[in-house]
């Protein structure tokens, strides 16, 4: 298993009239923790694309809501993979605010698609070489 956290601080744009983070808001907050777990494995979204000729579209999002996001609140996206991707990957995404109280909790599926020829591939072997060490028990 994988996790990484990141801290996001809720802008005064992404609220609503009740001062609450906008409930559309929360899959770009997922997109982050996605992506900043992907630049902690050394690599980036741009480099799968560019370099290595990977897109990632997203597939399923689901997401529930526990409590508010408030403005200025810094909350913790926690982004965690339980399993090695295959054809798939899924995030299970956390969103904790201050006082560590969860707010809001979903996932995240997405495949692998080659630039080229657009057609799903399995996990590259980039990824999946960054990733075999969080999931190999010690013998």
């Amino acid at each position: 298993m994988y996790t990484h956290e990141t801290k996001i601080r809720v802008r005064y744009g992404e609220t609503d009239q009740m001062g609450y983070l906008y409930y559309g808001h929360y899959a770009q907050y997922y997109e982050v923790g996605r992506a900043e777990m992907i630049r902690s494995l050394g690599l980036s979204y741009r480099a799968l694309e560019e370099e290595h000729g990977v897109m990632m579209p997203v597939m399923t999002l689901n997401m529930r809501f526990v409590r508010p996001a408030h403005y200025d609140e810094e909350v913790t996206v926690r982004t965690t993979l339980r399993e090695l991707p295959s054809t798939f990957i899924t995030f299970h995404m956390e969103i904790f605010n201050e006082v560590g109280k969860l707010m809001n909790g979903g996932s995240v599926k997405l495949c692998f698609v080659e630039v080229k020829s657009n057609k799903t591939i399995a996990t590259p072997s980039v990824l999946l070489d960054c990733l075999k060490p969080y999931f190999t028990s010690p013998a």
